[in-house]
């Protein structure tokens, strides 16, 4: 087995740091893809959510208010960033309401940019018997 010599030791002492630096901005690139991964699953848990909360409070509200009860319940658990370009609509026949919440997916921070990606949520339940 050949022992390196000290000269060629101390000449390859760079090199880590040399490769390093070259992958750092792979590094960068993979943080930030994972990272945006994550606001889109947020964003379908949060619209989940907003059509749970819109049609849990449809179901008991009278006919012609439900459309604005619907949206106040499905918008007030969002924060601002998800809430400037958000709906949630409602609607009912037969017996069943159901609501779809949309919202817009942000770019890296929440309240800055957004994709032009919209993300649904949908939820449905049985009307509320009255009387």
């Amino acid at each position: 087995m050949r022992v390196l010599s000290r000269k060629r030791w101390e000449r390859d002492k760079g090199q880590v740091t040399i490769e390093f630096l070259g992958m750092t901005p792979t590094i960068i690139v993979t943080l930030i893809a994972l990272w945006q991964v994550v606001l889109v699953g947020y964003t379908y848990t949060l619209a989940g959510n907003a059509a749970d909360e819109a049609v849990r409070q449809a179901t008991a509200a009278e006919p012609g208010a439900r459309q604005g009860v619907c949206e106040a319940a499905g918008l007030k658990h969002l924060s601002d960033a998800w809430r400037s370009g958000a709906s949630v609509t409602c609607g009912s026949g037969s017996g069943y309401v159901t609501a779809d919440a949309r919202l817009q997916v942000p770019v890296l921070f929440p309240g800055a940019l957004t994709f032009g990606f919209t993300v649904h949520g949908h939820a449905g339940a049985v009307e509320e018997a009255k009387g």
